[in-house]
């Protein structure tokens, strides 16, 4: 792989970008025109700390962390308060803007969802929740319309922010979700297809690695020889490194709502994706593009197996990351068995 096998014109929102870009107008427009629908946007908002490590990945984190922040701030504002309170389906306007930007700013078409049955391929676009009939499969619903329904809540600010980050992949899995409810239907249980896609998008981690050893040792509940004997081998969040061999990115987005409260039993579960020394040369933006395609095809390889189940996924205690959580510098951080564990496989 090399640099130009992706895209040459980076996003630069990231995690490093300043946090004064502009609250585009139709963020402006919703909360100037209210209308009768009640907004969730309340006072959890303000604990998203967009500086953490585990952020730093998200396509167009600057804007949306400036809208979010903006918005959250009017709800000291008594004359702003109702306005807010009033304004439907914010989240789902702040990212529509965020998407087109990305778009603008890579010069591309909006992403779109990938055809399964007989559908084509749908532009994707945030909505109401409001807009999901009832009955109907909220998978089924994005893939044969490209309306992803979103409620006003993090929950599903982070979900959006997966979507924009990692577009191929939400939308390999989306597919998948619609083969299996087309074959399966909607009953008590997902089925292990599902259900292993459910456990990645909900709580996954992506570890990408140019060092095999690492990914192996990870596998294999090794986390010495995982996470803390490669310590200087691995990339950190705020200052990319292109000699690092080894990065962690949260794909789960209830994972990332967890570590609004960071527990040092928060658990991962993970995929190793390998990759070769010149990936860290990229910006991290490059980085992302590169790995949604990567991921897209391992999960589609993965999800193709006739065994495939949740426990193809690799634990990964979260904050045991170097360089996610000031507390892993110290050895003996990693000494706490009831949290990184012997596990179930050994070589």
């Amino acid at each position: 792989m090399t640099a130009t096998e992706l895209p040459a014109k980076p996003n630069t929102n990231l995690c490093n970008a300043p946090f004064d870009v502009p609250v585009n107008a139709p963020v402006e427009a919703a909360i100037n025109n209210p209308s009768a629908c009640d907004s969730q946007l309340d006072d959890s908002f303000a604990a998203i700390d967009w500086q953490a490590p585990w952020l730093c990945h998200l396509n167009q984190l600057g804007y949306i962390s400036k809208a979010i922040t903006k918005l959250s701030s009017l709800r000291d504002e008594p004359a702003q308060t109702d306005k807010l309170e009033n304004t439907p389906d914010i989240i789902a306007k702040v990212l529509n803007t965020a998407l087109q930007q990305q778009a603008d700013d890579l010069q591309q078409s909006l992403p779109q969802t990938k055809p399964a049955l007989n559908n084509q391929a749908q532009t994707l676009r945030f909505v109401s929740q409001n807009a999901l009939p009832a009955g109907e499969a909220y998978e089924s619903f994005i893939g044969t319309t490209g309306n992803i329904p979103t409620r006003d809540n993090l929950h599903d600010l982070f979900n959006g922010s997966i979507w924009l980050t990692f577009p191929k992949t939400k939308a390999l899995l989306n597919y998948y979700h619609m083969l299996e409810i087309n074959q399966q239907g909607i009953g008590a249980s997902r089925g292990r297809v599902r259900d292993t896609i459910t456990v990645l998008d909900e709580n996954g981690a992506i570890l990408v690695t140019a060092e095999p050893s690492i990914g192996e040792a990870l596998i294999d509940f090794d986390w010495q020889k995982s996470l803390v004997e490669p310590r200087e081998q691995w990339d950190k969040p705020k200052q990319s490194n292109n000699h690092s061999r080894a990065a962690v990115y949260i794909f789960g987005h209830a994972l990332l709502e967890k570590l609004l409260q960071p527990r040092k039993a928060l658990c991962a579960h993970s995929i190793v994706i390998y990759v070769t020394p010149d990936f860290f040369a990229l910006s991290l933006s490059e980085r992302i593009s590169h790995l949604d395609q990567k991921v897209a095809d391992y999960m589609e390889a993965l999800l193709s197996q006739p065994d495939v189940t949740p426990r193809k996924l690799s634990p990964l205690p979260i904050l045991g990351v170097p360089h996610f959580w000031a507390e892993n510098a110290k050895p003996n951080f990693y000494d706490d068995s009831q949290v990184f564990r012997s596990g179930r496989r050994q070589k």
